[in-house]
């Protein structure tokens, strides 16, 4: 047995879960969800509970198993509290900032790169060097805020760029120039 898949996934107080086939739907407070999922895996509300269940043991089963829970229990933490990623800006001139419900960056380039954000999806600049991306799905809000970051990721040298709050980039050192005298090596003679 999974020992992801076998956890039944509590239902919190305002939430609903309802089932329709293989599409499951849960809604709570901060909004509605919901997903279609694989036919090897069956999901039942029992007592206040999701439990997850597989149809045989072979190996896809079993990892759609501790998938499919997973899952369930991400949306009803979504409807409930929420996701959230933080980035960081860092490099001179380069700064965030909202007009609207748009998010614009200025990161070195010509031109303003803007973010529009999808159905679901706020963004929050707290300070110009300081991006939030919350939504209810944790899929689109990794995959959002992954989008930012592509715009400019950090660079290894001077590290420069936007990065993932509490990401650790690996410094390289720069070109070390020459050492010793004219030439050196084979050469003209």
């Amino acid at each position: 047995m999974s020992r992801i898949g076998k956890q039944p996934i509590p239902i919190p107080a305002g939430v609903e879960v309802r089932l329709e086939g293989n599409t499951v739907r849960v809604k709570g407070p901060k909004g509605e969800l919901s997903r279609t999922l694989h036919d090897a895996v069956q999901v039942a509300v029992d007592d206040g509970r999701v439990l997850v269940t597989r149809a045989s043991d072979e190996p896809e089963h079993r990892a759609l198993h501790g998938l499919t829970r997973t899952l369930v229990a991400n949306m009803v933490k979504g409807v409930t509290e929420g996701y959230e990623k933080r980035l960081e800006i860092s490099g001179v001139g380069y700064r965030a900032s909202k007009q609207g419900d748009k998010l614009v960056l200025a990161m070195g380039f010509s031109h303003p790169v803007e973010f529009e954000p999808p159905p679901g999806i706020q963004f929050e600049v707290p300070v110009p060097t300081q991006i939030t991306v919350r939504g209810i799905d944790k899929e689109l809000v990794g995959e959002i805020a992954a989008r930012i970051r592509r715009v400019r990721p950090v660079e290894p040298y001077l590290g420069k760029g936007i990065r993932y709050e509490g990401e650790h980039v690996r410094r390289k050192a720069g070109k070390a120039g020459k050492v010793g005298g004219k030439g050196g090596g084979k050469g003209k003679k």
